[in-house]
């Protein structure tokens, strides 16, 4: 990752990859590309993460793959999230929520 992009916490990543998958059935090149173009050029996620961070959360049963013809007419594997992946979403995301509020609080304290 280029020293000029944020890096993600640990545990971020299962995160952002969910709320994407949410969105609708996409394969992993597109999961990335959303990403970046979300995120405004500011997260990238590598292949090295991406790929065995897919597998992970397949493997745990918050995602479904079904493999596809992609956009190019290519065969890729599209992920969806499971129904106990759309619970996992929602529990991640209001911890998310309360960790950044209150770093927020933090952070604005006056000294």
């Amino acid at each position: 990752m280029p020293e000029d992009k944020s890096e993600l916490l640990q545990g971020t990543l299962d995160l952002l990859i969910l709320k994407v998958v949410a969105l609708g059935p996409i394969h992993g090149y597109g999961i990335a590309q959303r990403i970046r173009q979300i995120s405004k050029d500011v997260l990238q996620v590598q292949q090295g993460s991406l790929y065995p961070a897919l597998h992970r959360l397949e493997k745990r049963g918050w995602l479904e793959s079904a493999w596809r013809e992609s956009e190019n007419g290519r065969q890729a594997k599209f992920y969806k999230l499971s129904a106990k992946g759309r619970k996992q979403l929602a529990q991640e995301q209001q911890s998310w929520q309360r960790l950044s509020g209150a770093i927020s609080l933090i952070l604005t304290t006056a000294e």
